[in-house]
């Protein structure tokens, strides 16, 4: 299965959906965070490790904060309590606003998970493709800075959220 990754266009509609049969697809908590960890053990060592903090004991607890938001976003339980009531999406689009993120670090984010979904073995290809779709389309929110040297920071009004639907 060819995981396609599009480019960004600013201020664009951005339809996603939470991939929420993902979870037990990848085998609950414990296949999600080997994915998770696998993930950012690769990311620790990717082009883009300097968003993520260089002492190891803070990038552990990263790992598993983010491990949590993916268990929750993808079907899991409600373990995820950093948001204080935001939706999750929303919340993940403007935590994201600190760090000058490019198109050439999202595609150094997505390429990444996709070395570590590559490395998960029988996963279910459609609930594989449901999460792809959702990571690549969803990443496009944090993306805030172009190469024609602006800066757009997307609302969440822009992101349509069919997971409701």
């Amino acid at each position: 299965m060819e995981l396609k990754i599009t480019p960004v266009a600013k201020g664009e509609k951005i339809e996603f959906k939470n991939p929420t049969k993902f979870y037990e697809a990848i085998g609950g908590e414990e296949g999600m965070k080997r994915l998770m960890y696998d993930f950012y053990d690769r990311i620790y060592e990717s082009d883009i490790a300097h968003f993520f903090p260089q002492d190891e004991d803070e990038f552990e607890k990263v790992k598993e904060k983010n491990t949590r938001f993916f268990i929750q976003i993808c079907g899991g339980p409600k373990v995820y309590d950093e948001a204080d009531g935001m939706d999750l999406n929303e919340y993940m689009i403007r935590l994201h606003d600190e760090f000058s993120i490019n198109e050439k670090a999202r595609i150094e984010w997505l390429g990444t998970m996709k070395e570590a979904l590559d490395n998960v073995k029988d996963l279910d290809e459609e609930a594989k493709a449901e999460f792809w779709d959702y990571l690549e389309n969803f990443s496009k929110l944090t993306v805030n800075s172009f190469s024609d040297g602006s800066t757009y920071y997307a609302s969440y009004t822009q992101a349509i959220d069919k997971s409701a639907n």
